[in-house]
């Protein structure tokens, strides 16, 4: 027995990751739902061996589905999530909108698995910053071995954590350069061809963007309010994969090797570190694997208890679609759901 499964934005580079994780993790789907707007209504997409055709979402029926995972941005998500929530199923969204929301747990399962029993407070799960699900992931099993007092980050984020717009603006760019054609930016405010953007989101009054505010936010609800955290989010011409070069303080000393070990041993975990001119991941290793990459572990002699490392991970993957995919499986696993009936009420 399977789950009645829609997915919401079927049509997005999220979402057609979504139903390919789906299909290669063998989660359980009796009857798959592609959702869009009206104006995709129809549009073929790819689930397994079969095509589906997309439905409209002002006119689904989700009193009919057991679970819905959501990406089709802010917007959509502030409008719907919570109508769909309070007609049965457990929403699992992409977006931005509840990862603060004090009723909507904030998942990374390899992270805080059990905030799971929190998701029926308003039926819906928020899926984390693609940048923060791959740093907390590393960051875990260190914080739970010495205790972190402050993190910094530089990121190197590619250009599909932008949606489609952003891979075709980077290819568009690349092709007009070399052909000496028209370069001008549309979807980011400078050229990203053969350059990098210090900013992405929009800026807050203290000077840093969204983008950054949600690092910390997100590390603190997920992972300990206590962690002091510093980020710094750049755009790179890189159409999958993001890069993280983080520094890390801790309460007591951790040596490399240490450090190595209990990475090696943590769920979502790959370390790939050799001090040669190829013993490191780069976001095109990293494009369509699941793990979250560590190399360059190294001590920071600048503070007292300092480790320094490079995080790598496929955004739409780890960073998105497979980690709500990995959601589903754990509120399944969990006894949270359950095929065709819906889910379960727990004690909270």
């Amino acid at each position: 027995m399977g789950y009645r499964v829609a997915v919401v934005g079927a049509t997005g580079n999220v979402g057609r990751e979504i139903l390919a994780i789906l299909e290669e993790v063998n989660f359980p789907v009796e009857k798959m739902h592609a959702i869009a707007s009206r104006k995709s209504k129809g549009v073929e997409v790819s689930f397994g061996d079969s095509t589906i055709k997309c439905e409209d979402i002002e006119q689904f029926d989700f009193s009919s589905v057991d679970l819905v995972l959501m990406s089709a941005g802010g917007g959509v998500s502030r409008e719907w999530a919570e109508k769909i929530g309070k007609a049965g199923p457990i929403v699992i969204d992409n977006s931005s909108a509840f990862r603060q929301d004090p009723d909507v747990p904030l998942i990374v399962p390899e992270v805080n698995p059990d905030d799971a029993r929190l998701a029926t407070k308003k039926n819906i799960v928020a899926n984390p910053n693609c940048s923060t699900a791959q740093l907390v992931v590393a960051l875990k099993p260190l914080h739970d071995a010495a205790r972190i007092k402050r993190v910094v980050v530089s990121t190197y984020q590619s250009v599909s954590g932008a949606g489609k717009e952003g891979m075709d603006e980077l290819w568009n760019q690349t092709k007009a350069i070399y052909g000496l054609g028209d370069a001008t930016p549309k979807k980011f405010p400078k050229q990203i061809a053969f350059n990098v953007l210090p900013y992405i989101g929009a800026f807050r009054d203290d000077g840093y963007t969204d983008e950054e505010a949600k690092m910390w936010d997100e590390t603190h609800k997920m992972l300990d309010p206590a962690i002091k955290l510093t980020v710094t989010c750049v755009r790179v011409p890189v159409f999958v994969g993001h890069s993280e070069a983080v520094t890390v303080e801790f309460d007591r000393p951790i040596e490399p090797d240490e450090a190595r070990e209990i990475l090696r041993e943590a769920p979502g975990v790959l370390v790939v570190d050799k001090q040669e001119h190829d013993g490191y991941i780069t976001p095109v290793d990293a494009a369509g694997e699941h793990a979250v990459y560590v190399s360059r572990i190294r001590k920071d002699p600048t503070v007292e208890h300092g480790l320094s490392f490079w995080v790598v991970s496929d955004n739409l993957r780890k960073g998105a679609a497979l980690n709500a995919v990995q959601i589903a499986q754990l509120l399944d696993e969990t006894g949270v759901i359950s095929p065709k009936s819906g889910y379960r009420t727990l004690t909270v």
